[in-house]
């Protein structure tokens, strides 16, 4: 690979035209873009000496843990009704709520910056549908949990026809009701009335210009939020924080930093997962897995992050536009070598004090009993009435929300400055790519939308390269490479991760856990 770019480079410079001027600067143009490939691809290849492949034993997890395992907060985010269906979004929302996980300890957030009545609606139905659904994906085992997903796939598992069809027809009628709502652009007034929440839409000016919306829609601790089989229910929370038109919404960092100030309100998770609303739970076990590592006893104290990489259900048979990201997988294990691989804005399990600005030192213990905020005794309603003050849009002035706490602003790859800065700090993170991918999600499969995300991309990072945070100016003083080319086999059979690091092309096992 480097002899036939440095041949174009040698082309380049042999050939230059010398008739018209025109054609000079055309050229030399040319050789600068081919000029910085080639230094871009040398950048990347450490990323391909030292690849990290992991697998978890969650049998080990529960069996020392059990009682024990952290609460954990599931945000998911939407921004536009018309772009993201509703429809979409209560199938990766159903999907969370039904992962295999205490559901006293799990709680789940839509932030809906559009502060939409429909997305609202929407995520009502998919509270009552729930109901059933969660059930009967447990009972079963079935995967993966996203009922659209489910459905659309063949199962050679044995699920009885009788409940098979039940389910069915729930899901069939609940989404009729859906998307006729959505086609009609407005909540008939049936349902306004039978709902008061819907109140709160009185006096919304504009997507642009209106108070915060909290509601708490299944309050996972009353004892009557059970399904039909008698089961708890997740908690459920919907989140369209304030906007006014004179201060700037941060776009989704905005969002993600109102959803932590308010979870840690109403549940106050240890550990945070941030999904996008198009991409949905595809495994289950999702949370165990993220677990093994932040509570491996060896080294999940270092641990800030555990990201899966972006995977689609999507993808056309011939990917012309190199829509899967496999190269980018590839990276992310490359980087895993090295302290870790960077924030990608969804599939990513946080620690939430890393996320909120705490520095990791030696000293530093997880502390997995719940804290005295989890055990409040407020009312639902007082928990919205309170929290709303957390989702004002002047409830950052004057403070480090943006910029030492929570997801910074500024940036138009806001994850990925993000994830620096929590290195940068001391911490580590964990790349994750399970056999059964975490999540799927829908990939742009065509030119535009293709060249529409790599532009966003391209211009974050240049952004971040000309800023005071660019790894070369200021991680370099604060990220420490772990020192590799040490062999190291360590045979601890109580852990719950099992390592394989990878250097170069020779697949020798350098560490094993």
């Amino acid at each position: 690979m480097f002899i036939g770019i440095f041949m174009i480079w040698v082309y380049r410079i042999t050939h230059i035209p010398s008739l018209k001027v025109e054609e000079r600067w055309v050229w030399m143009l040319l050789f600068l873009s081919e000029l910085w490939f080639g230094f871009f691809w040398v950048l990347t290849q450490s990323a391909c000496w030292n690849q990290v492949y992991r697998s978890t034993f969650k049998d080990r997890l529960s069996h020392r843990y059990n009682d024990k395992l952290p609460g954990v907060d599931i945000f998911v985010c939407t921004a536009d009704p018309t772009i993201e269906p509703p429809m979409m979004v209560i199938n990766t929302v159903l999907s969370v709520m039904a992962y295999n996980y205490p559901t006293e300890k799990l709680s789940v957030y839509l932030s809906d910056d559009g502060g939409s009545d429909l997305t609202f609606y929407a995520l009502l139905e998919a509270a009552n549908f729930s109901k059933h659904w969660l059930p009967f994906s447990k009972k079963f085992n079935i995967e993966p949990r996203s009922p659209a997903a489910y459905f659309s796939t063949e199962s050679d598992l044995f699920v009885d026809v009788e409940a098979f069809s039940a389910i069915t027809k729930l899901y069939e009628e609940m989404e009729h009701r859906i998307e006729t709502t959505a086609k009609l652009g407005r909540i008939p007034e049936a349902i306004r009335t039978k709902h008061k929440e819907f109140s709160e839409w009185n006096s919304v000016t504009s997507k642009h210009d209106h108070q915060t919306i909290l509601q708490v829609l299944i309050d996972g601790r009353n004892p009557n939020a059970v399904d039909i089989d008698g089961s708890a229910l997740p908690t459920l929370v919907y989140l369209s924080r304030e906007k006014r038109p004179n201060h700037h919404h941060n776009f989704k960092a905005g969002a993600m930093n109102a959803l932590i100030r308010v979870s840690s309100k109403i549940s106050n998770g240890k550990i945070i997962l941030n999904v996008d609303c198009d991409m949905y739970s595809n495994n289950s076990e999702s949370v165990r897995d993220a677990l093994c590592f932040f509570m491996d006893e060896q080294k999940g104290h270092e641990i800030a992050f555990v990201q899966y990489p972006q995977s689609f259900d999507n993808i056309t048979k011939y990917d012309i536009y190199g829509s899967s990201l496999t190269k980018i997988c590839m990276d992310l294990s490359g980087m895993d070598g090295y302290g870790g691989p960077m924030y990608v804005g969804t599939g990513c399990f946080h620690r939430r004090e890393a996320l909120c600005g705490r520095s990791n030192s030696k000293n530093y213990k997880f502390e997995y009993k719940e804290s005295v905020v989890n055990q409040v005794q407020e009312s639902a309603s007082e928990l919205e009435r309170t929290g709303k003050i957390l989702a004002d849009c002047a409830f950052e002035e004057g403070t480090q929300w943006g910029k030492e706490m929570g997801l910074k602003y500024g940036f138009s790859v806001e994850d990925v400055i993000t994830g620096l800065s929590i290195h940068c700090r001391g911490w580590k993170s964990i790349c994750f790519n399970p056999t059964r991918k975490g999540f799927l999600g829908i990939a742009p499969i065509t030119l535009g939308q293709t060249l529409v995300q790599h532009k966003r991309w391209s211009e974050g990072n240049l952004q971040i390269i000309l800023s005071k945070y660019g790894p070369l100016s200021y991680g370099c003083h604060s990220i420490t490479l772990s020192p590799q080319g040490h062999l190291i086999i360590s045979k601890d059979y109580k852990s719950m991760v099992f390592t394989i690091r990878i250097r170069d092309h020779n697949r020798d096992v350098i560490q094993l856990r």
